[in-house]
């Protein structure tokens, strides 16, 4: 079969974070270190693969964390109309992850059983860790269960030829990066298991933090999953923008290629 273009639609940015945000340890945990918001398009022929669908403006105003275009209207450049959606996959629940899902109703939905059995779980009773969840965003998954439009996995899955699915946790418990054969190789979109470069190939472990273990482990899997170390995508990191080149529209960049340059401090 063929290779898989996959493009990364940025929906959001937040510039006023510290490095103290972003890394548990850092010597220079003062220093402004801004932060993306993606989701990311797969697209071979007719075939269209969403991963995550960000959140929309209602959460944004919630949680004071503006979008600069809506997740739904972010895919027109691409041709793309939310209805096209019908496979899309959960790489975690959290809100920037899965605050969308309601805006596009036709999707199955491809989740790790143990994202779900965390969310919904006794872990939920604890502020702290229910902090980047949303009820509602939960409960929009738990009907996709209910109407049969919920594939579960369980480690390794497969979503389509050239795309599988492979849990690491560490960031959520049930957090899964996706490996997407490309013409350039195989490329990890690591989402949170890596939100920066420097998480990964720094061993900088983000705080937000399940299982610091598991954390540390995924930084070597994604080196694992990915054909280069170049062609690991992390979930937020705004090197992305610059690294690979813009298609379409200037907040969309392709990714399927590899970059056009690459250095993963900023």
């Amino acid at each position: 079969m063929s290779d898989w273009q996959v493009h990364a639609v940025k929906y959001a940015d937040r510039n006023a974070r510290t490095r103290a945000d972003s890394f548990i340890f850092d010597d220079n945990h003062d220093a402004p270190h801004a932060m993306d918001y993606f989701i990311w398009v797969l697209q071979r022929g007719d075939e269209i693969i969403l991963v995550d669908t960000g959140y929309d403006t209602t959460e944004a105003t919630v949680r004071d964390r503006p979008i600069r275009i809506d997740p739904a209207e972010a895919l027109a450049p691409l041709g793309i109309a939310p209805g096209d959606i019908t496979t899309l996959i959960v790489t975690h629940l959290h809100y920037d992850h899965a605050g969308g899902l309601h805006l596009f109703p036709n999707a199955t939905i491809h989740l790790q059983a143990a994202e779900m059995a965390y969310a919904t779980g006794p872990c939920m009773c604890r502020d702290t860790l229910r902090m980047p969840f949303t009820a509602d965003h939960v409960c929009e998954a738990i009907k996709r269960v209910y109407s049969g439009r919920c594939v579960f996995h369980d480690g390794d899955g497969q979503i389509a030829d050239g795309v599988t699915v492979h849990c690491l946790g560490g960031h959520s418990r049930g957090l899964q990066a996706v490996r997407v054969r490309t013409s350039a190789g195989w490329l990890c979109l690591a989402s949170d298991a890596a939100h920066f470069y420097e998480n990964v190939f720094s061993r900088k472990p983000f705080p937000i933090v399940v299982d610091l273990e598991d954390m540390l482990e995924g930084f070597d899997r994604l080196q694992g999953l990915a054909s280069a170390p170049q062609m690991i995508i992390p979930g937020h990191d705004p090197l992305v923008m610059s690294h690979f080149p813009q298609d379409k529209t200037d907040y969309i960049v392709r990714l399927d290629r590899g970059p056009e340059t690459w250095n993963f401090s900023s």
